[in-house]
């Protein structure tokens, strides 16, 4: 699978809430799937289970069997790689530009956009 096919899966798998749930709920440990079939009443079994299917396409879930008991552990690497690919760079840049624009303030220097202005 390419990183551009990873990274869709990855978003694919965040943006639906219930999935964030699931793995709000999995950060605290392992669990079986039963257990997380009665944390979440309002869903049935075969719902959780798809979602769980999601979540484990894009590597955040790895399934370990245990008997007749599927035990589903969070997997944070995939978090991890999108907080460097995505979130960092851009919360960096945001973060300069609202730097600068402090200093500019706390200075009392015109922003270049005020420069432009007539009057």
């Amino acid at each position: 699978m390419s990183t551009e096919d990873q990274d869709d899966a990855l978003f694919k798998a965040l943006g639906h809430r219930v999935r964030r749930q699931l793995l709000d709920r999995l950060k605290a440990g392992p669990q079986t799937t039963g257990g997380l079939c009665e944390a979440m009443p309002q869903l049935d079994r075969c719902t959780v289970m798809q979602h769980l299917r999601v979540l484990e396409a894009a590597g955040l879930v790895v399934v370990e069997r245990r008997g007749r008991e599927r035990w589903n552990h969070l997997d944070a690497l995939p978090i991890q790689a999108l907080q460097d690919r995505w979130i960092g760079p851009y919360a960096a840049h945001a973060a300069a530009m609202l730097a600068g624009l402090k200093r500019a303030a706390e200075d009392g220097q015109p922003q270049d956009r005020d420069k432009a202005l007539p009057g």
